[in-house]
């Protein structure tokens, strides 16, 4: 079982200055304790993402650590010139030997599309076409293409990926109708919200990949579950520091939504904080009670692979540490087992 870390880098209770250099600490963590990736987000105008230019931040994570992977999750492309992907995508794994883990996608907030004077409601051609061009400028020295937003004569080429033929690629799912196209492209997904409705979508993944590959010459992509964690050596220390930071990192996430009079009331991590708990998706308590709480989620959603949030909303730099700190003495090792075949 392998576990990776999903951050927004969302505003906390310190300056800028100490928040980026705390988050790169904790990376300094998750690297010496065998974490297979760091996921960061991308987000623009909210407190919700401080790393509103991921490459910049993960290039930082690059020189500080030795073996952690690392990426976007995602790199908005309706928001980014693709040529520009493109050469931030080749910089970034060239500068960490081949560790980059590169995730896309088209972006979830019209508010934050908006700003940069991008309509919602046709971003998808506007992503779809992005990602065709960046899928060529990683696996050629030349680029044709004409759409209907982007047009390229012989464009050159000149950096290129460590990786062939690029780096891993990364998708968010939340319905099995999206299923298909990632299982068929080997692409690794990432789920988040109940882990029943999840079954569903790794269910699928497994049915159409293993219908497509080799399973006995290929590794199934992965396939993640966000999960908000904190660890305490009391059930109630965990609880009291998991809902005064969740509580911030809610308001950050709504901030957008609600300064334009329309919050969210469909996303799939409720803003209750005790129905979150409930339900799963927050996992708060000793180190027992948390690989029993992580273990059966695992198991009703079918994932191989859990993205942790060790650091979000107030939470200080030394809770996040203790907890993650708990986590990889008493947690991990419980974990000990391959899922990659599942």
């Amino acid at each position: 079982m392998k576990f990776g870390v999903f951050d927004h880098l969302d505003r906390g209770a310190v300056g800028l200055t100490a928040h980026f250099e705390n988050r790169l600490k904790l990376a300094e963590v998750y690297d010496r304790a065998n974490f297979h990736a760091y996921h960061i987000a991308e987000h623009h105008g909210t407190p919700l993402g401080m790393a509103s230019s991921p490459s910049v931040f993960l290039a930082a994570v690059a020189q500080r650590t030795k073996n952690l992977r690392f990426g976007p999750l995602v790199y908005t492309l309706s928001l980014t010139h693709p040529l520009r992907i493109i050469e931030e995508v080749c910089m970034l794994d060239q500068m960490s030997g081949g560790r980059l883990e590169l995730g896309i996608g088209r972006g979830s907030s019209p508010y934050e599309m908006g700003y940069f004077g991008v309509n919602a409601q046709n971003s998808g051609k506007l992503y779809i076409e992005s990602y065709d061009v960046v899928m060529m400028g990683l696996t050629s020295k030349r680029i044709n293409f004409e759409g209907e937003y982007f047009k390229f004569d012989n464009v050159p080429v000149e950096l290129e990926c460590v990786q062939k033929p690029h780096p891993p690629i990364w998708y968010g799912m939340s319905s099995p109708a999206a299923v298909p196209w990632a299982a068929e492209n080997n692409v690794n997904i990432v789920c988040n919200g109940p882990s029943a409705p999840i079954k569903a979508i790794t269910d699928r993944y497994k049915e159409i990949w293993h219908a497509k590959f080799d399973a006995e010459k290929s590794v199934l992509p992965f396939m993640g579950l966000g999960r908000h964690l904190v660890v305490a050596k009391t059930s109630q220390e965990a609880y009291n520091i998991g809902k005064r930071a969740f509580a911030c990192w809610y308001n950050s996430l709504q901030h957008l939504w609600r300064a334009h009079g329309n919050p969210m009331k469909s996303y799939p991590i409720p803003e209750d904080f005790a129905a979150a708990t409930s339900a799963g998706i927050v996992i708060t308590g000793t180190p027992d009670e948390v690989a029993e709480k992580l273990a059966r989620e695992v198991e009703i959603s079918g994932a191989n692979y859990v993205l942790t949030r060790f650091a979000f909303g107030d939470l200080t730099y030394k809770e996040s540490l203790t907890s993650l700190n708990l986590f990889i003495e008493e947690v991990m090792p419980q974990f000990q087992m391959d899922l990659s075949t599942v």
